[in-house]
């Protein structure tokens, strides 16, 4: 049975920028872990509110963590500006900080599309983070080319989760991406699934529940202590 969070407004949170907008899902006070998902490009009009994060954080939610999503610099009422991906590395870096803060738990990590590829980046090195999803890996959106070399030294567990039609991540591309990063990780497809999660033509209706469904599951195999 999922827990029934709450959501609270955080206005402690700023980055090298100024203030990061964010809000956190309370989790259980005894929770083992924290949680924190990241949102796909600003420019393409990318929040904290997008559907996937919405689900990401349900599923962490499932099992009682507290939550905390926010809204890269330039986004929503952070302030700043958008700066391609490289300023927004440090936005994650506060937003682990300000976990590490509130609970002093080890911080489980999710991001759609360009989030994912910016909170790698930083997630991979940080030990605070002993687990990773990136849901809709880019590799190629609207022109931006996404490298992945910074993953051949993270040996933490990691689930790549995409819509087998995403156009900014074929299958073969994404595939040619995981077969070269070392273990422990796991590839999975979502049949008739978009960029983001929803149906195609041959394939009708939202896939969301699928993804969320499918972090569950890696999430109770994989991270230990994580109970519903």
């Amino acid at each position: 049975m999922s827990f029934a969070s709450k959501i609270e407004a955080v206005d402690d949170l700023r980055g090298p920028a100024g203030r990061l907008e964010a809000i956190l899902n309370t989790g259980r006070d005894d929770a083992p872990y924290a949680a924190l998902v990241t949102h796909p490009h600003p420019l393409g009009g990318g929040t904290m509110h997008n559907k996937v994060v919405y689900h990401a954080m349900k599923a962490f939610s499932h099992f009682g963590l507290p939550v905390l999503r926010f809204n890269f610099r330039g986004t929503g009422l952070s302030e700043g500006s958008h700066d391609q991906g490289i300023g927004e590395q440090d936005d994650v870096r506060q937003a682990l900080q300000w976990l590490d803060t509130r609970f002093g738990r080890p911080i489980l990590f999710a991001g759609f599309s360009f989030g994912s590829n910016v909170g790698m980046r930083v997630c991979c090195t940080d030990q605070r983070v002993p687990a990773m999803i990136a849901l809709g890996l880019p590799i190629d959106a609207e022109g931006r080319r996404y490298h992945y070399d910074f993953l051949s030294a993270c040996a933490k567990p990691r689930l790549f989760l995409s819509g087998d039609h995403d156009p900014y991540g074929p299958v073969a591309e994404v595939e040619q991406v995981v077969a070269q990063l070392p273990e422990p990780k796991r590839l999975v497809w979502i049949a008739g699934g978009d960029h983001f999660f929803a149906g195609t033509a041959g394939s009708p209706g939202s896939k969301l529940d699928q993804m969320r469904e499918t972090m569950i599951s890696w999430l109770a195999e994989t991270v230990t202590d994580l109970t519903v």
